[in-house]
């Protein structure tokens, strides 16, 4: 199995190719149209934001998925509108940008998936898009460079690119899997205001791909949060063009790919974590000794979501008090007499009250771009893992100002 680190060549799977442009959607007039073309063939499942408020590429896409029972040929995204809480109009605009790109490159309408990103509530400027789909559908390109060129231009408050890729052996031949992501605000567990594609050249049926796909995003996009927020437009779609000629028939290669996509998944959601607005600290939040996987899942989700726990990692402070706090009130029936927390490899907090620690070195280890906090919670063996970051006076900057 092998995971690129930011300066080694992405592995891209066959099947697929990539275009971006810029087509005006965008203020700073960067590129903020995009395209994934994939090979005839190419089943797919999908998880999608489960927030009411459901923006109109949300709604199309899960149509046109169930329409083709998990056929895709081309995926359409564009940044800088969200092409949400735009009402009907919205979705006509949206089938609209579908069914033009399927004319032009000679395929369903219901075989295009759209995804759109940005502010809510702003129609989409969709002659802005349809005027440049010759354009987009005529400079595909299977390499890194056109990987990289669509990555760019699904970004919006993102401050860097978000790839990455895993290959593992079936046989005489490599399956590859790649992961392209988008995200870096609203991010809260049960999907965040992220974009995923998730491309592999193994053949699979789009029930299998589903189950695949559900586990993985449990495990990794569904424990993160930055903020709390839920966003309307989450997707994460997996795409599997079977051009490897590799089947998943048997357990080995199941658990060869669900390693691999898992890999490739928690890289991505760690770096949508580190890219959060304003973000200067990483945490990773494990919870131990919990009842359930659902119950520490809970817990770790009340601490990363606690403002005064968010705002003392910003200052590097270790007031492990406001995290035995938000264990308290996570709703779980803890004894707080048996709660434990550590910050680094120090043990700060014992059965609930204070211990002798090395103010300093916990301080200089919350100070670090990386930290880590674990809490054990003395109710059986359960445990997780959760990926959350500090709050700064950055993110209110960013956020203030978004919409002007």
């Amino acid at each position: 199995m092998s995971s690129p680190s930011p300066d080694q060549l992405i592995q891209l799977p066959k099947g697929f190719s990539f275009s971006a442009l810029a087509a005006g959607i965008k203020a700073s007039g960067k590129p903020d149209l995009a395209l994934i073309l994939a090979a005839p063939g190419t089943t797919a499942a999908a998880v999608f934001t489960t927030n009411r408020v459901a923006a109109a590429p949300v709604q199309v896409g899960r149509e046109h998925l169930k329409q083709t029972r998990g056929r895709v040929r081309a995926v359409i995204v564009n940044s800088g509108n969200a092409n949400c809480a735009t009402g009907n109009t919205g979705l006509r605009a949206c089938r609209q940008v579908c069914k033009a790109t399927a004319r032009v490159l000679a395929i369903g309408g219901e075989e295009v998936i759209p995804s759109s990103t940005g502010i809510i509530g702003v129609p989409l400027p969709t002659e802005k898009i349809l005027c440049n789909l010759e354009a987009l559908t005529s400079s595909q390109d299977s390499t890194q460079l056109g990987l990289e060129r669509f990555a760019d231009a699904i970004m919006t408050t993102d401050t860097r690119q978000k790839l990455a890729s895993a290959t593992f052996r079936a046989g005489n031949s490599d399956v590859n899997v790649l992961g392209i992501a988008k995200g870096s605000g609203m991010i809260h567990p049960r999907l965040a205001t992220m974009l995923v594609y998730l491309l592999t050249d193994l053949q699979a049926s789009p029930v299998e791909l589903t189950r695949l796909l559900k586990h993985s995003c449990d495990e990794t996009f569904n424990c993160i949060s930055i903020d709390g927020d839920t966003s309307t437009n989450d997707t994460v779609l997996l795409l599997a063009s079977g051009r490897s000629k590799v089947r998943l028939t048997d357990a080995g290669i199941r658990s060869k790919f669900a390693c691999a996509l898992s890999t490739v998944c928690d890289s991505l959601a760690e770096q949508i974590v580190a890219d959060g607005e304003g973000v200067k600290h990483v945490i990773r939040l494990s919870i131990g000794q919990a009842r359930t996987p659902e119950e520490a899942r809970q817990i770790a989700k009340t601490i990363a979501h606690s403002l005064l726990v968010k705002t003392a990692w910003a200052g590097a402070d270790p007031n492990w008090g406001r995290i035995l706090a938000a264990v308290g009130r996570s709703g779980i029936s803890v004894d707080p007499n048996r709660v434990s927390i550590f910050i680094g490899k120090q043990k700060v907090c014992h059965h609930g009250t204070a211990c002798s620690f090395d103010e300093r070195e916990a301080h200089a280890h919350l100070a670090q771009p990386k930290c880590e906090i674990h809490v054990l919670v003395g109710r059986g063996r359960a445990c997780t893992t959760f990926l959350t970051s500090d709050l700064t006076a950055e993110y209110v900057h960013i956020n203030a100002d978004y919409s002007t």
